[in-house]
């Protein structure tokens, strides 16, 4: 069996403990206007998800310990539903679509809706969980995911070479590099050792005043504020 990368065992742990959420959802919405082949498009998510096999992986667990469950190309069934959506329901609509949670044991990290405002107005919805992407991902994922519409709507397949390394393939290197916590001689026993001994005595809570208290349970409300700074604390943010 593959183990889970120790960023994905971060993940899954969170999601066995709070229960499924959307907090560590990555939700990717695109405005396509003009004519749409609905068709190449479903054929081009299919021929991403054949290419990155961690899309494609499932998280189950024996005796309570997760593996990674890597799906063949021809087992994997990617839906592309289609809602009719008005524009101002749209921004209500996204938010309830990136919001539905994932089963990590069953379904793939990832879910592809397409919105429909006017036959040549649409908007593609794609949803990642980040036990299978992050913020780096996004920018690739998009390409190859162009890439291959581009080949689709020309009647044929994106022509790209398989790639060299996969998720897996980074997951054994790292469990070899950094060995077993229970072996003293192991860097990862290492790394842990120097840890408890930096952090040890500290409070398990900051005790800085705040805005208001700390909730029982964590809410996840976020808000956004724009501030401004001088050029000169800008470019040494930049440098820094």
């Amino acid at each position: 069996m593959i183990p889970l990368s120790f960023a994905q065992q971060r993940l899954w742990f969170l999601d066995q403990m709070e229960g499924p959420s959307a907090t560590y959802h990555i939700p990717l919405a695109v405005r396509m206007r003009g004519a749409l082949d609905r068709a190449a498009l479903r054929g081009a998510l299919a021929d991403v998800v054949a290419r990155h096999e961690v899309l494609r992986t499932l998280f189950p667990a024996q005796e309570g310990t997760p593996h990674q469950s890597i799906l063949a190309e021809e087992d994997v069934d990617l839906p592309l539903p289609v809602i009719p959506v008005t524009e101002d329901a749209l921004a209500d609509t996204l938010g309830e679509l990136a919001a539905k949670t994932f089963d990590l044991a069953h379904d793939l990290p990832l879910r592809a809706t397409l919105l429909e405002l006017a036959p040549e107005d649409h908007v593609l919805l794609l949803v990642v969980h980040h036990i299978a992407s992050d913020g780096w991902s996004n920018a690739p994922l998009m390409r190859d995911l162009g890439i291959a519409y581009g080949a689709r709507i020309e009647g044929g397949a994106p022509g790209w070479e398989p790639l060299p390394v996969q998720y897996a393939d980074y997951t054994l290197w790292q469990q070899e590099v950094l060995g077993d916590a229970d072996d003293p001689g192991s860097v990862l026993s290492s790394q842990l050792g120097f840890w408890k001994d930096a952090l040890a005595g500290l409070p398990d809570e900051v005790s800085l005043p705040a805005d208001r208290p700390r909730p029982v349970v964590a809410s996840y409300r976020g808000a956004t504020h724009t501030v401004s700074c001088p050029a000169e604390t800008h470019r040494a943010l930049t440098a820094l």
